[in-house]
C-alpha cells in the first residue's frame, strides 16, 4: 500500500497541502495510511495545466495516441489488480470479489474506449449544389471528474476513459474515503509511457473546497459527477457561473416488480445480490420490492429467509457475503432509519450492527405509505421496503412514484408484460428477470432526479465532445 497519497499535476507527484489526513479501514477502524488534502489554489493550478496541455499539445488531435494510452492504462490496471482490489477492500469495506470485479470492470472500460477513440467520426451534407456542410466531432476541452467512494475504480474509469478517448484533458478529485486506492490507480496512469504530461491531473479533496473550485473554474469546460442528488444540484448551481456542461449520475430508488407468474426463486437470488451489493451503498441497488398481492406472502418469506441468511463480515474474509458500510457515521444514520422503519411499517427482518466495525445486517420492512421518506428518499444501505400491488397499472404508478429514475427490474415469465412494464417505467435502465447487470457497452443514466447524460457505451462520449459545423463551397476556394 502507498504510505501517503499525493497529488499528481503536470506529470509530477506533488506534496502540497496541509497536514496529512488518515485513511481508515471501516471493518476494524485501523489506520491504513495517509493522504495530503488539497486546496482550491492547487485545483486551479491543475486546471491551468490541463488547459495548457489541451491547447498546446497534440492530445486532442491524436486518436491513435489516445487509444494506445488507454490500452497501456488497462494493462497497468490488470497487472496491479490484486493490489488495487486489496486497497478497495481495506478502504471501502466491500467484499474481495466485489473489489476484484470492480477493478476488472475498469480494465474492460478502458479497453472499450480505446477502440472508440479511433472511431470518432463526423458527417457531411450537401445542402445546396456545390455547398457542403461538414460536421466535425471534437473534444470539449478540460473535463473535471468528481469520483465517489463507493466504487473508486469503476466510477473513475467510466468517466476517465471516455474523457480521454474524446481527446479532453482532465482534472480528477477522488473521494476522501478512498485516497490510497485512487493514488494506486494514478500510479498506473503515471507509468503509461505515452501519456503526455498535463493530460491527467489529480488533486485530493479537503472537505468540499477542491470540488467547489473545480466546478467554478473557468478553465474547466465539463464536469462529470457521480454522487447524491443533493450534491448534484449544488454542482449545477456552481457551474452556472461559467455555463459549463454538467454530466450527473445521481441517486436512485430502484424498484423491483415481482409479478404473480415470476420465478420467485430466481427473483430472490437476483434481488439478494441486487439489494446488498456494496452493502446496499449503490445508486442502482434494488431498494423497493413491489410484489403482486397473489405472491406477496410467498415472496416475502423467501426474501426474509434469503436476506436473513446473508453472512455479514470483513470483505477480506472469503466466508463473508456482505461487507462493511463506509464508516461509523453512516452506520449510525442507517440504524436510525431502521428504527424509523419499525415505527412506520411492519418489520419483516430487522438489521443490527456487529460487535465491531461499521457493519449492519440487512433490513426488510413492509410499508403502505408512498409518501413516507423511507419510500421517497435514497437510503443508501442494506434497507429494503416491501410493497404490494393489485395490477399492472398500480405497479407502474408505484414504480414511478418517487423523484428518481435510475434503474428498475421486472420479474415475469410473460415477455409481452415485460416489455410493457419496461416501456412504462421511467428509468434509464430496466432489467428483466435480473438486477445489477452493468457493462462497458451499455449506457447507464437516469430520469428525473437521477441525473443528466449517460455513461458507458457510445453515448458515454457525448458529454466530452462538441459538434462543429464547417461550411465549404469547394468551387470558391
Amino acid at each position: 500500500m502507498s504510505q501517503i497519497a499525493r497529488h499528481y499535476i503536470g506529470g509530477v507527484w506533488r506534496n502540497d497541502g496541509g497536514a496529512p489526513d488518515i485513511s481508515v479501514n471501516p471493518a476494524d477502524g485501523t489506520d491504513l495510511g495517509t493522504f495530503l488534502p488539497g486546496y482550491a489554489r492547487l485545483a486551479d493550478e491543475a486546471a491551468e495545466v490541463a488547459k495548457a496541455a489541451f491547447e498546446e499539445g497534440v492530445w486532442a488531435s491524436s486518436p491513435r495516441l489516445r487509444a494506445q494510452v488507454l490500452l497501456d492504462f488497462a494493462d497497468k490496471l490488470e497487472a496491479a489488480k490484486d493490489e488495487i482490489a486489496d486497497l478497495v477492500v481495506a478502504e471501502n469495506g466491500k467484499l474481495r470479489a466485489e473489489a476484484m470485479g470492480e477493478t476488472m470492470a475498469g480494465v474492460s472500460e478502458s479497453r472499450y474506449y480505446a477502440g472508440l477513440a479511433r472511431n470518432i467520426r463526423g458527417s457531411m451534407q450537401e445542402v445546396m449544389p456545390g455547398q457542403l456542410s461538414l460536421f466535425h466531432r471534437e473534444a470539449a476541452g478540460v473535463a473535471g471528474i468528481i469520483v465517489p467512494w463507493n466504487a473508486p475504480v469503476t466510477l473513475l474509469v467510466r468517466s476517465l476513459a471516455p474523457t480521454l478517448a474524446a481527446g479532453c484533458t482532465v482534472v480528477i478529485k477522488p473521494a476522501a474515503q478512498t485516497p490510497l486506492t485512487h493514488a494506486r490507480i494514478m500510479e498506473c496512469l503515471a507509468d503509461c509511457p505515452n501519456l503526455p504530461p498535463g493530460v491527467v491531473n489529480s488533486v485530493n479533496e479537503n472537505g468540499i473546497e477542491v470540488g467547489q473550485a473545480m466546478v467554478a473554474s473557468a478553465d474547466i469546460d465539463v464536469i462529470s459527477f457521480t454522487g447524491s442528488s443533493a450534491t448534484g444540484r449544488k454542482i449545477m448551481e456552481g457551474a452556472a457561473g461559467t455555463l459549463k456542461r454538467v454530466g450527473l449520475e445521481l441517486g436512485g430508488k430502484a424498484p423491483a416488480l415481482i409479478f404473480g407468474d415470476a420465478d420467485l426463486d430466481l427473483a430472490a437470488k437476483q434481488l439478494t445480490h441486487g439489494s446488498l451489493a456494496i452493502a446496499g451503498q449503490m445508486c442502482a441497488a434494488a431498494a423497493r420490492y413491489l410484489v403482486h398481492e397473489s405472491v406477496a406472502e410467498a415472496f416475502g418469506a423467501r426474501m426474509t429467509a434469503a436476506l436473513g441468511a446473508v453472512r455479514v463480515g470483513p470483505g477480506a474474509n472469503p466466508d463473508s457475503q456482505m461487507g462493511a458500510l463506509i464508516d461509523r457515521d453512516n452506520q449510525a444514520r442507517l440504524m436510525r432509519l431502521v428504527e424509523q422503519a419499525g415505527d412506520e411499517g411492519r418489520m419483516m427482518l430487522k438489521g443490527a450492527p456487529l460487535d465491531q466495525g461499521a457493519f449492519l445486517t440487512p433490513t426488510l420492512f413492509a410499508i403502505d405509505d408512498l409518501t413516507s421518506p423511507l419510500v421517497q428518499e435514497e437510503l443508501f444501505g442494506p434497507i429494503v421496503s416491501f410493497e404490494t400491488f393489485a395490477d399492472e397499472a398500480e405497479a407502474v404508478a408505484k414504480a414511478n412514484a418517487t423523484p428518481y429514475g435510475l434503474a428498475a427490474s421486472v420479474f415475469t415469465t410473460d415477455v409481452s408484460r415485460a416489455m410493457r412494464m419496461s416501456r412504462a417505467i421511467r428509468a434509464g435502465t430496466v432489467w428483466v428477470n435480473a438486477h445489477l447487470r452493468l457493462f462497458a457497452e451499455a449506457e447507464t443514466g437516469g430520469y428525473g432526479q437521477s441525473g443528466l447524460g449517460r455513461l458507458h457505451g457510445v453515448e458515454g462520449l457525448h458529454d466530452f465532445l462538441e459538434t462543429k459545423h464547417i461550411f465549404l463551397e469547394p468551387g470558391r476556394v
